[in-house]
């Protein structure tokens, strides 16, 4: 049988009665197959594998505990052979095809009526390769092409409308700090199959460019002090655009939960009826600094941290050289920032880092102490997306001044005491 003589097509065998003949471990495979379509399904074979005996005692199909009879496939609408003697494999082959009715022939792929496929569903789309009759062949491509739709390298967006009035989902995805390759797999795949794009300034931007062309961007980027769609907007066309039956993301810098106000917007949208599916994304607050070689705890130098957006929180955060502080939008009111800290009792001499457009190609790394950090970043013209990281595992950092570095801490020896003060860097 060429490829050639193959007319693809699917089977809806939603309770249909169907033949399995054969009690071994293919049959077990193709009776699951079967049953997971629905099918109303017959185990002919003198003897069953545990798995078929434990689907029969569940009442999931009926065996009979004997050998094929060529009356067996009266009245099916389809019917598999497996098992193992290509005699009887053949015999029953026959007989289906004396009745018009279609049978693949496990012991003979060359003179099947059918063919398995190697099959796979991602979402509701089922991949079947055949491969020339080469089982593994065919198992190896359908792997690929499975992987590739749930990485999002190949399109799975839907393009006939859901039926009714049923509202589209929204999909609230953490994009990462910008490269776009640290969004999520579950992201991407589900950007991928997006009808609607409500965009951040921030995030994953270059993936945009990948969407096909009929789908919708709508951009709702906000900069410090500057917030051209106020939030209730930005909720309420999550909601409209899903209530026209699109599916909806909301592309999200980070994470959408780690100050991003995605509760906000998830809340509204179960408000309103519209399913709604959080993506959690790779937070700047602790990638950024990782781009700069800052680990945001480190074994001998800080056990914890705390992130915040402004000064006024400050005074509420531990104010030690050995808990991390990360400042994120932090830009604008660094210097009070500095000042709250100091006046909580943090040493002047505390490392401080400054991470703008982490991973992106324009990155850059200002290193400083908490007394010297604002003087340096308005000379150095700092400005946001910026990540500012306040402790002593900015000392971590390749990008750090030789005098920044320390013994304090020991990654081979991580309970040595530290010394009792930290000592003053110079700027």
């Amino acid at each position: 049988m060429a490829i050639q003589d193959i007319y693809p097509t699917a089977l809806r065998l939603l309770g249909r009665p169907v033949l399995v003949v054969g009690g071994g471990p293919v049959a077990a495979r193709r009776a699951k197959g079967l049953l997971d379509a629905g099918a109303r399904v017959t185990v002919v074979a003198p003897d069953a594998s545990p798995q078929l005996s434990d689907f029969a005692t569940a009442g999931l199909l009926d065996w009979e505990p004997r050998p094929y009879r060529s009356s067996d496939v009266d009245g099916v609408w389809f019917v598999q052979t497996a098992t193992g003697d290509s005699t009887v494999d053949a015999r029953v082959a026959a007989d289906a095809e004396a009745q018009r009715i279609w049978c693949v022939n496990a012991s003979d792929h060359e003179s099947s009526a059918a063919w398995t496929p190697a099959v796979a569903v991602v979402d509701d789309v089922k991949i079947a390769v055949n491969a020339g009759g080469d089982p593994r062949r065919a198992m190896a491509l359908r792997d690929a092409v499975a992987t590739a739709l749930e990485t999002g390298d190949l399109p799975l967006r839907r393009h006939r409308p859901a039926s009714g009035n049923t509202p589209g989902p929204v999909a609230l995805i953490g994009g990462g700090p910008g490269d776009s390759g640290l969004i999520t797999v579950r992201g991407r795949r589900l950007l991928g199959q997006a009808d609607v794009v409500v965009a951040d300034r921030l995030g994953p931007r270059d993936l945009l460019n990948e969407l096909a062309p009929d789908v919708r961007v709508i951009e709702v980027g906000k900069t410090p002090g500057h917030h051209p769609v106020p939030q209730a907007e930005i909720n309420r066309i999550l909601v409209a655009e899903a209530q026209s039956g699109h599916r909806v993301v909301r592309l999200k810098g980070g994470d959408p939960y780690v100050l991003g106000r995605g509760g906000e917007e998830a809340e509204y949208c179960r408000q309103h009826g519209v399913e709604v599916e959080v993506v959690p994304g790779v937070t700047s607050a602790i990638s950024v600094p990782a781009a700069a070689g800052i680990p945001v705890t480190h074994r001998g130098l800080a056990k914890g941290f705390s992130v915040v957006t402004g000064h006024e929180e400050l005074s509420e955060v531990p104010a030690r050289a050995d808990h991390t502080v990360i400042l994120l939008m932090g830009v604008g009111q660094l210097r009070e920032s500095a000042a709250s800290l100091a006046r909580a009792g943090l040493p002047a001499g505390t490392p401080v880092g400054i991470v703008e457009n982490g991973y992106l190609p324009n990155q850059r790394v200002t290193i400083g102490t908490l007394g010297t950090i604002a003087d340096q970043a308005e000379d150095a013209g700092v400005a946001n997306p910026a990540v500012i990281v306040i402790g002593d595992v900015v000392r971590v950092s390749p990008f750090a001044p030789s005098h920044f570095k320390t013994a304090d801490y020991s990654t081979t020896s991580p309970n040595a005491p530290r010394r009792a003060q930290t000592p003053a860097l110079a700027p």
